[in-house]
């Protein structure tokens, strides 16, 4: 059994101090560290869905539940009569990839870094885009906030994250430069992987609030203003920072 991990039933938590969170959220962060303690990589095979179930403390039913949620999120890669593998993390080699392809979902300091770096990042693609979108760009970007913002109005949680993906990809585009596209379309995928285990599709914040940003960033792109774009994109994730913090914070609560 891993350390520290109780049984856990269909239904059951981990005790009073994890009672708010589903079993299949706790055997997830547990597979997730089983394999950065084990130095498993992508291609590894990892074992059964019966032998990870004694591994971790779990039932069958909750562990195939984690297991079908780090698949959706790419972190497992199930393949029918061949058994469960690590996936690829996706990152390109380098000195930090062995912690990047460890990166916990719900652990405070990653995701506080993680967020620190789409700052920089996502701040200086709006800055870009203001100074170099083409006028197809702008158009795009302006549709896909108004569309957040609609979509925010009528609390459409899945039409709200369609068109915040959209409004972020088009803007990263709108900056001219493949590395940045694609450094934005990775940070995006592991805050992905955060949002799914942290809000488990509840609401993590202001949706409103979110579609206002938005239509702001937008129309600072469409102004040629690249100051005012880049400041609204770095609030913009100071939100979503702020959000992902106080949620982790007062899960940090529960367990003492």
């Amino acid at each position: 059994m891993a350390a520290g991990a109780g049984k856990l039933g269909d239904g059951e938590h981990g005790g009073d101090s994890d009672r708010y969170r589903p079993g299949y959220e706790l055997v997830a962060e547990r597979l997730l560290a089983y394999i950065a303690e084990h130095h498993l990589r992508s291609g590894d095979r990892l074992p059964t869905e019966k032998g990870l179930a004694e591994i971790l403390g779990a039932s069958r039913n909750v562990t195939r539940e984690a297991v079908k949620v780090l698949a959706a999120i790419g972190r497992l890669s199930v393949r029918k009569g061949a058994g469960i593998f690590v996936a690829s993390s996706g990152v390109p080699a380098g000195p930090a990839d062995e912690e990047l392809a460890d990166f916990q979902p719900t652990d405070l300091r990653q995701v506080v870094m993680l967020l620190d770096y789409r700052r920089l990042i996502e701040g200086e693609s709006a800055a870009r885009a203001a100074a170099l979108a083409t006028p197809i760009q702008v158009r795009s970007i302006r549709e896909h906030a108004e569309q957040s913002a609609s979509a925010a109005s009528q609390v459409d949680i899945k039409g709200f994250r369609d068109a915040d993906a959209l409004f972020h990809n088009a803007v990263s585009a709108a900056a001219q430069n493949v590395f940045l596209q694609a450094a934005v379309a990775n940070i995006r995928r592991f805050v992905l992987q955060s949002d799914v285990l942290l809000f488990h599709g509840d609401v993590p914040g202001s949706l409103e609030v979110a579609g206002a940003q938005h239509i702001g960033i937008a129309e600072a792109i469409a102004a040629g203003d690249p100051e005012t774009a880049g400041k609204l994109m770095i609030e913009h994730v100071d939100t979503t920072r702020d959000q992902f913090e106080r949620r982790i914070r007062d899960r940090l609560v529960t367990r003492t």
